[in-house]
């Protein structure tokens, strides 16, 4: 169940709404009650493969030898 974001374009308010199906309808703003609200484009979380440095990159894990 994602979390999206709103504003509201009577208000300009932003907000939060956990969303339980994809076909929900848009909700209401909690701020002035209007129902004309967007959905705003949200940052991700993405994790980048391999093991952190520490200076904010990643570097390849090493390789394990075989047999």
């Amino acid at each position: 169940m994602p979390i999206y974001e709103y504003q509201c374009n009577a208000c300009c308010h932003c907000f939060e709404e956990l969303v339980f199906s994809s076909n929900a309808p848009m909700p209401q703003c909690p701020r002035c009650d209007c129902a004309d609200v967007k959905k705003l484009m949200s940052a991700s979380c993405v994790r980048a493969e391999g093991i952190p440095t520490g200076s904010g990159g990643f570097k390849a894990p090493a390789c394990k030898p075989s047999g």
